[in-house]
């Protein structure tokens, strides 16, 4: 009868370590996350900063720092995907830019037509994208002029694999 109470104490005892162990688990996570909150608003403070500054650099750290602020937060994803919905063209090209092989020089060209067309309200002003029909007719011309060889016959590749001097 004495075994009994002593199997009690130490069962009581481990559930009291697990419950501890799950308290610290918890807020280990819970510390974690707010710190990795705290710096991805960092990092977007100075992406925010430096994105008007020469130079490439505000913009990819505006996308780090939200990437990691959506990763951590459940309601900053819930606020990001209802301003994903009302504003869908201005929200897109950092979507792109989440993705896991972004499509930067994509971006990069559809945002700086976007500048080019708010800037210069007249179409004969604009210099991209006049360029940018330039180019692409230059290479459907170029494409389509080149020869296209003709197949070497089957028989002459045969001899010659057979016969390698």
């Amino acid at each position: 009868m004495t075994a009994a109470p002593a199997l009690d104490g130490v069962k009581h005892r481990l559930r009291r370590r697990a419950r501890l162990a799950l308290l610290l688990r918890e807020a280990a996570a819970r510390a974690f996350r707010w710190t990795a909150l705290s710096f991805g608003v960092l990092v977007i403070l100075v992406g925010a900063v430096l994105t008007p500054l020469p130079g490439h650099i505000g913009l990819p750290l505006l996308v780090i720092g939200l990437m990691i602020v959506l990763r951590y937060s459940f309601q900053a994803r819930k606020q990001f995907i209802r301003w994903q919905r009302r504003h869908p063209k201005l929200v897109f090209p950092i979507r792109r830019l989440m993705r896991r092989e972004p499509e930067v020089l994509l971006v990069v060209w559809q945002q700086m037509l976007r500048t080019e067309k708010l800037v210069l309200r007249k179409a004969r002003w604009r210099l991209l994208k006049k360029t940018r029909k330039r180019v692409r007719r230059y290479v459907a011309r170029k494409t389509v002029r080149a020869p296209i060889a003709p197949p070497a016959p089957l028989s002459a590749a045969k001899d010659s694999s057979l016969h390698p001097i």
